[in-house]
């Protein structure tokens, strides 16, 4: 080993095998780095790149991309300048509390989930949460407000019914065990329109508060010794459904439920003889029931138009000793390896590999792109996707409950399990809120009378009123409002957010870490020049490094492959392929050994050969040596130089991260050269020649001083994703980067990070914006109701037209872009 001026040790050129670091794969191309030609002191790092198959999918564009191997100092660019004075912790389990996950069941206990009808709020599914908790024998109980769900796990042996009869007790409505949540979202979706029968819809749905109106408006009309029996009547007529669920609330373990609180106030106006109030406040109450209901609605719709996506039904071709059979089967009924067709406007019933020779897909509904997608034949097309121009057929490669809309579903449904810590807070706020302001009302009940010898019923009056101020819904409601607006918002243009707490910590990003290979570029990386070093022709040293890349998956393989065979070339046979750990590929060729290799790998290079090298590198290209074996030595016969193209979008992107105040800088295990050149042409610092150990390394020292997104697509990115504050991975990655992800750009497109990053900020401004309405016009009104100022109506319109204003106020993040 030699050491450089910074006393950090460099890998001398070798020409023996060497083995592989740990987790690396056998087949590599290092780069070689020169000192006196980085930006600075001390860069002399062979940065090798891997030949594996990203995730067995054989696509073009699937394979792994080339990452760094062994090596003792990663070369970088200038570093970023300062963000912050103060020190902060940014891995996922100190920057956060506990995000009260749904984890998976305890070996032995059953799993069991419902659809949940009646819900109108995020406290309702709290509600329900409580009262399954307390059957005996439930282990974990999580309700999944955007997709309505509601997951229990049991101790082994124990029957459901239990759980369904809690469920029912509070007040709400359980459909099918285990119900199909893509069918469930096909029948909301084909729901009949309100324009068919307007009149008898809007009746149906708003016939409580409608008729409580009508009463009210006739008893307002007539004399008050007729007018006090009918308000009466009209407060009962309201009060019966409100009071039967505060009934049903209370024994299910939550007494402090808005319904008990105005079941109270309206039955302590009753005795007051405040009649035409006590109506009043039922009416204002159900009004704001049916608003967050809508609100509600409009947050789900998303998700609901998600799960109509896939058709149930689907035409597979079956050929049999007769022919082709074509039969019509139930879209779960189709496994890998099925031959399905399917018509101009129809939707995939699957994940499917397409078998004509070219045809257009609508991914709109997946990726937020309008214009219709071109696939080739072998290319993938996603389950949903709507067959824009002909009749196309199709072989299926997704087994049922695993294709891509499904897979969106579950990451939204682990999004809703991972709660910002605002919203915690909030939650956990409202339940000592509550109660205290009922203690509050209590005390002014009874200190003024007993104490000063005051009215009764004035401070009564005044205690129900306070009451009503002590209702909790527009506070409850502020943080998972915008939460659900906003993670709604960013699946319509192409992007999950999985959960509250990833929105939080995405808004406070100011740096941006991207890995180059898949990321920055495409990943298909292309022969661009190929230099004959001992006169021989091009054409048969291109045929021989592609006879010894034959087989591999390595975009750099696959690159040269596919260059000679455009070119018609003819293949010799290689025998005895080996990979060559940490250096290259070899194989004999007609009885004559020949090699692949790094620069760095290959010590007979000539300063000429260097310099080339060099000259390649500096333009962004890989450079591999084709070598020829002789004795001990491999004697350089051609330069293969490679480039991966730079994604159209990426300067866009980086622009606009720019003019959010973010800083990007690139991590790669490509060589340093190479690295250079891709950062200045995009504007952004850089660090090359990182293993995957290296990056998570890179990533805690910009994590000490700074609020990290790393964005990535590849196996190897996720430990370095995991420790960023928020990992983002590209739509087209492995399922392990989709996995380990806080957020995915599911159309695939960088332009998608600033977006989302906006998102998220006016997300986090939209909440504080929310809990300042709620508390503010609790405080003002708090004030009026003790002076006597306001009286009942006044302090539950306060909290219904908190509830409005929080609710529109949060809507508005739906229309975010």
């Amino acid at each position: 080993m030699s050491k450089s001026c910074c006393n950090h040790q460099h890998a001398a050129p070798i020409k023996a095998v060497s083995k592989a670091a740990p987790g690396q794969s056998e087949h590599h191309h290092d780069s070689h780095c020169c000192d006196n030609t980085t930006p600075v002191s001390c860069c002399t790092t062979p940065t090798p790149h891997e030949h594996a198959s990203r995730d067995g999918n054989e696509s073009p564009g699937d394979e792994e991309p080339p990452r760094g191997s062994c090596h003792d100092q990663a070369c970088c660019s200038a570093p970023l300048s300062p963000a912050h004075d103060h020190k902060h912790e940014h891995e996922h389990e100190h920057d956060m509390p506990p995000a009260d996950p749904l984890v998976a069941p305890v070996q032995g206990n059953s799993r069991h989930s419902w659809q949940v009808l009646g819900m109108d709020c995020p406290s309702c599914a709290r509600k329900i949460e409580t009262a399954v908790s307390r059957v005996s024998g439930v282990q974990q109980a999580r309700v999944l407000f955007a997709t309505e769900k509601l997951v229990v796990d049991l101790d082994p042996g124990l029957s459901p019914d239990p759980v369904t009869a809690a469920v029912l007790a509070a007040g709400f409505q359980l459909k099918g065990e285990s119900a199909d949540k893509q069918a469930a979202g096909r029948e909301q979706a084909s729901q009949p329109p309100l324009q068919g029968n307007l009149f008898g819809n809007f009746l149906g749905k708003y016939w409580q508060p409608l008729s409580l109106a009508s009463l009210m408006l006739v008893a307002a009309l007539l004399p008050k010794e007729l007018g006090q029996p009918l308000f009466t009547l009209a407060t009962l007529w309201g009060l019966w459904p409100i009071s039967r669920k505060a009934w049903a609330l209370t024994k299910s373990g939550s007494p402090f439920a808005i319904e008990t609180l105005m079941t109270v106030a309206a039955v302590g106006a009753l005795f007051l003889g405040e009649t035409a109030e006590a109506a009043m406040v039922l009416l204002l109450f159900m009004l704001g029931e049916h608003l967050e209901a809508y609100a509600a609605g409009r947050a789900r719709a998303g998700v609901t138009a998600l799960m109509a996506l896939v058709p149930d039904k689907a035409l597979r071709i079956r050929t049999t000793a007769k022919g082709e059979v074509r039969e019509e089967v139930a879209a779960d009924e189709l496994r890998p390896g099925d031959i399905i067709e399917i018509a101009p406007g129809a939707r995939l019933p699957a994940d499917a590999r397409l078998l004509d020779a070219l045809g257009a897909f609508d991914e709109s509904a997946l990726t937020g792109e309008s214009i219709p997608v071109e696939r080739r034949q072998g290319n993938k097309v996603p389950a949903g996707s709507l067959a824009a121009d002909r009749v196309l057929r199709l072989e299926v490669v997704s087994e049922p409950g695993n294709n891509a809309i499904d897979r969106i579903l579950h990451l939204i449904e682990e999004a809703e399990s991972q709660r910002a810590p605002i919203e915690r807070f909030i939650d956990r706020f409202s339940r000592w809120y509550t109660p205290t302001m009922m203690l509050v009302a209590l005390l002014v009940v009874l200190v003024p009378p007993l104490a000063f010898g005051q009215s009764w019923d004035e401070w009564i009056y005044r205690g129900l009123a306070l009451l009503l101020i002590g209702c909790p819904c527009a506070l409850v409601i502020s943080t998972p409002a915008a939460v659900t607006s906003a993670l709604a918002a960013a699946t319509r243009q192409g992007a999950l957010i999985k959960g509250g707490a990833a929105l939080e910590r995405l808004a406070h990003i100011d740096t941006v870490a991207f890995d180059k290979t898949g990321t920055l570029t495409l990943g298909k990386p292309q022969l661009t020049e190929l230099v004959s070093l001992n006169g021989q022709p091009e054409d048969e040293l291109l045929a021989l490094a592609a006879a010894i890349e034959q087989g591999s998956h390595h975009p750099l393989a696959r690159a040269v492959v596919a260059n000679a065979t455009e070119q018609g070339l003819t293949l010799a046979e290689a025998r005895d392929l080996r990979a060559l750990p940490g250096m290259g590929v070899e194989g004999r060729i007609n009885g004559e050994l020949w090699q692949l290799l790094a620069p760095s790998r290959v010590a007979t290079l000539n300063v000429e050969q260097q310099t080339r090298i060099a000259s390649l590198e500096r333009q962004g290209k890989t450079v591999v040596v084709l070598c020829q074996s002789s004795g001990d030595q491999a004697l350089p016969v051609a330069l293969l130089a490679l480039r991966d193209q730079i994604r159209p979008e990426a300067a866009t992107a980086l622009q606009e991260l720019n003019q959010l105040g973010l800083q990007s800088i690139m991590l790669t295990g490509d060589n340093p050269r190479a690295a250079e050149a891709i950062a200045t042409e995009l504007g952004m610092s850089w660090r090359a020649g990182l293993l995957p150990e290296n990056k998570v390394e890179e990533i805690a020292k910009l994590a000490s001083t700074r609020k990290v997104a790393m964005i990535g697509d590849g196996i190897n990115d996720a430990p370095a994703m995991k420790r960023a504050s928020i990992g983002i991975a590209m739509g087209g990655g492995t399922d392990v980067a989709l996995e380990t992800a806080d957020a995915a750009l599911t159309h695939n497109q960088l332009g998608g990070i600033a977006a989302m990053i906006r998102l998220s900020r006016a997300a986090l401004a939209n909440i504080h914006q929310n809990i300042g309405l709620a508390l503010g016009l609790k405080a003002i009104f708090l004030v009026t109701s003790l002076l006597g100022i306001t009286g009942l109506w006044i302090a539950v319109l306060a909290d219904t037209g908190a509830t409005a204003l929080v609710t529109a106020n949060a809507l508005r993040l739906l229309r975010k872009r």
